[in-house]
């Protein structure tokens, strides 16, 4: 339906707007024909826009004091489909700043573009994230009203949005949240976790693995290199969000999938054997920088981005210590059984076709078959883990009877 929407992010001392417009609907309240003739309105129209928008929002505080209202950036959206055919809107970047001292969360929003002509008009309000309520911009915007017209009083009605009490403690518990959900759904990152310890209990000679190295040189091993990315992951998490180190996601992530590939390898066949430590550190850089660019994002301030560095990171480390809960002691007692090679090698392989067509999806921008198959296969992880469980129970026995016989 074309209706209007507003969607807010809610920032320590300032709210950041979007406002979407059907053109059809602003040409029918201007008489402008801004949808029959939209290429190039915001440069042709543009001023005359803005004017129009600046007359017809004005949100105030609880007592009637007015907010400061600038308007940025406008662009014109066109979409099409076989129901309702082309389908064009202008959106509006608006930054509405309060008075000093009045509270962001409960103000007065008075805004009636397009509603004070087009009498069946609907503005659909809704908050799109609000870091200190713990909502954040990967969830769905939350609606929180809508402005429209009061047909008993004949009268368009302002809308009072009085949001929950928000605090930094709700804030970097959604952090948690988000640093769990960015690994659980992450399939590259938590294949390059798996893959690169699959080799972590064996020993080495320079050209290939060998036996099982001992339940103290296994942890070791697995301390080292897990602390290691945490390490690499950490600092580029930093830097990345405070915006001093940044790259396009398209190479970050084809890295991403190559970081995979050379673990894969590496698990078959020793590459860079007792430099594990140093090569999961620059890993974990490359890594970081995905998790760098999900937190940029957000366009939190200094202090609220500090809490989020460390409750994403938070996140993240709990995710990957579940992932070694789960599967390094079965992975430790098949390193003790002769399957394991097995075990190992079908892994790295696996790992390296699924990095190989993740590559080429992203250096190529096309999806293809075999991307899409590892995504659904990773939906069964869990019966992977049981089966691995298994595995290692039933060899571990039978290897111990074996050797007793």
């Amino acid at each position: 339906m074309p209706n209007s929407v507003v969607l807010l992010t809610l920032h320590s001392d300032h709210i950041s707007t979007e406002l979407q417009i059907p053109l059809s609907e602003l040409q029918a309240a201007i008489g402008i024909p801004v949808n029959d003739s939209s290429a190039q309105l915001v440069d042709r129209l543009g001023s005359e826009l803005r004017a129009y928008l600046t007359k017809h929002i004005n949100p105030k505080t609880l007592d009637g004091k007015p907010w400061r209202v600038t308007i940025g950036a406008l662009k014109v959206h066109e979409t099409q489909n076989a129901i309702n055919g082309v389908y064009r809107e202008l959106t509006a970047q608006l930054e509405l700043t309060p008075p000093a001292g009045a509270d962001i969360r409960k103000f007065i929003l008075d805004y009636d573009a397009v509603l004070h002509q087009v009498v069946t008009h609907k503005i659909l309000v809704s908050v799109s994230q609000d870091w200190a309520a713990g909502k954040l911009a990967e969830d769905a915007p939350a609606q929180v009203g809508v402005i429209e017209l009061d047909i008993v009083n004949n009268r368009i009605l302002p809308l009072t949005i009085n949001l929950e009490a928000g605090s930094a403690w709700k804030g970097l518990i959604s952090m948690v949240r988000l640093g769990i959900q960015h690994i659980a759904e992450g399939t590259d990152h938590l294949l390059f976790i798996l893959v690169l310890l699959l080799p972590a209990p064996l020993l080495h000679t320079r050209r290939r693995w060998t036996d099982f190295g001992g339940i103290r040189y296994s942890l070791s091993r697995l301390l080292w290199i897990v602390s290691a990315f945490t390490v690499g992951h950490s600092v580029i998490l930093l830097l990345g969000a405070l915006g001093w180190v940044r790259l396009p996601s398209q190479p970050v992530e084809i890295m991403i999938a190559l970081s995979i590939l050379v673990s894969a390898i590496h698990a078959i066949r020793p590459l860079f054997p007792g430099k594990e430590t140093w090569i999961a550190t620059g890993f974990g850089l490359i890594h970081g920088m995905a998790f760098a660019n999900t937190l940029a994002n957000l366009s939190l301030d200094a202090g609220r981005m500090a809490l989020s560095i460390l409750g994403f990171n938070v996140g993240i480390e709990l995710m990957q210590l579940l992932i070694i809960i789960v599967t390094i002691p079965w992975l430790i007692l098949l390193s003790r059984t002769p399957v394991y090679r097995i075990v190992r090698l079908t892994g790295a392989v696996l790992a390296a076709v699924a990095a190989i067509a993740w590559t080429a999806e992203r250096v190529t921008g096309t999806a293809n078959a075999w991307a899409g198959m590892v995504e659904r296969i990773a939906g069964y992880s869990p019966y992977f883990v049981f089966l691995l469980a298994l595995l290692a129970i039933f060899f571990t026995i039978r290897t111990r009877q074996l050797k007793n016989a």
